[in-house]
């Protein structure tokens, strides 16, 4: 009985250690999500002048990819660590009803802004440029999609290419990626 409890006791110990916060839209949270109006001009702004740049997470409520994503990437300190100091990330629902205004001025809602962007997948993150041209959307903008869940590496590889700008280099993210695995990073 003792080995029994023990095994329990260990067993939930160590789902907790890993276990995220689940937010009343039902979506996973992080502490350093920005909240803000979603308006993508502001958003970008205001990531530029804290030195960062904008990255767009969409999820939606009971999506196990986006738990994976937050129990396995981001619960990663050192990941986290890197992209609390580099990236302002904003949360969005896959099928909200917030309100939401697209680079080009458009006022849409969360749902039709994804639908509007050929989003089909949870977690997708959309990293977008410093600038925007005027008239672009997010998806004519994003420098990088990531759609669904991907291991802690890769994860973090993506965060650090589109930081590092790689976007404009001739190396594209695949090798990028393939050079930080046999680099041991």
């Amino acid at each position: 009985m003792r080995k029994l409890l023990a095994c329990l006791f260990f067993c939930l110990a160590a789902t907790s250690a890993h276990a995220t916060t689940v937010g009343e839209d039902g979506l996973h949270k992080q502490p350093w999500f920005a909240v803000t109006f979603k308006d993508l001009k502001d958003d970008l702004e205001t990531a530029r002048s804290e030195g960062k740049r904008l990255a767009i997470i969409i999820e939606q409520r009971g999506c196990i990819y986006c738990k994976k994503l937050h129990e396995t990437v981001f619960a990663d300190p050192m990941i986290s660590a890197y992209i609390q100091a580099n990236f302002m990330v904003v949360q969005y629902n896959m099928f909200g009803d917030e309100e939401v205004i697209d680079f080009d001025g458009k006022t849409l809602t969360e749902k039709t802004a994804v639908r509007r962007w050929g989003l089909l997948f949870t977690p997708s993150i959309v990293f977008l440029p410093e600038t925007v041209a005027p008239g672009q959307t997010a998806k004519d903008a994003a420098v990088m999609v990531v759609p669904g869940a991907f291991g802690p590496k890769t994860s973090l590889h993506a965060f650090q290419w589109v930081r590092e700008k790689g976007y404009v280099r001739d190396e594209p993210f695949q090798k990028y990626h393939a050079r930080k695995l046999a680099a041991g990073e």
